[in-house]
């Protein structure tokens, strides 16, 4: 018998609270574990704190000193292989400027099964 896989740990980073449960429940019923964050200065601080993060999945427009992008990039110094998901009903990848390397982006809204579907592909060999 194989050994079990480790489930995908995601960094949800939204600041609208039912966008975010709606996303986390989705993600826990497929097997995701989901840590949530409202702010990127929050998110950055659990990943400081050695949080595990597999996946990070963020909106671009938050509250606090930084906003999704630059969360992105300041993680990507710390995690330099790590999948990264942009979100925005505001901008569209064009809008935002450059993205980090190998980074998805996804216009809202968006269907809680297609996140799960892409954070499952960008993480299969987890």
């Amino acid at each position: 018998m194989g050994r079990a896989a480790t489930p995908v740990s995601v960094l949800l980073v939204e600041d609208e609270v039912l966008i975010s449960m709606l996303v986390a429940d989705a993600l826990s019923e497929h097997g995701f574990v989901v840590h949530e964050a409202a702010t990127a200065d929050e998110a950055l601080r659990y990943i400081e704190t050695g949080g595990k993060v597999d996946v990070l999945f963020t909106d671009v427009n938050l509250p606090g000193t930084i906003d999704g992008r630059e969360l992105a990039a300041r993680v990507r110094e710390r995690r330099p292989e790590l999948p990264v998901v942009y979100a925005s009903g505001r901008y569209d990848s064009r809008d935002i400027g450059p993205l980090v390397s190998r980074s998805v982006f996804m216009t809202k809204p968006y269907n809680p099964d297609d996140v799960c579907k892409l954070l499952a592909r960008l993480t299969e060999l987890h």
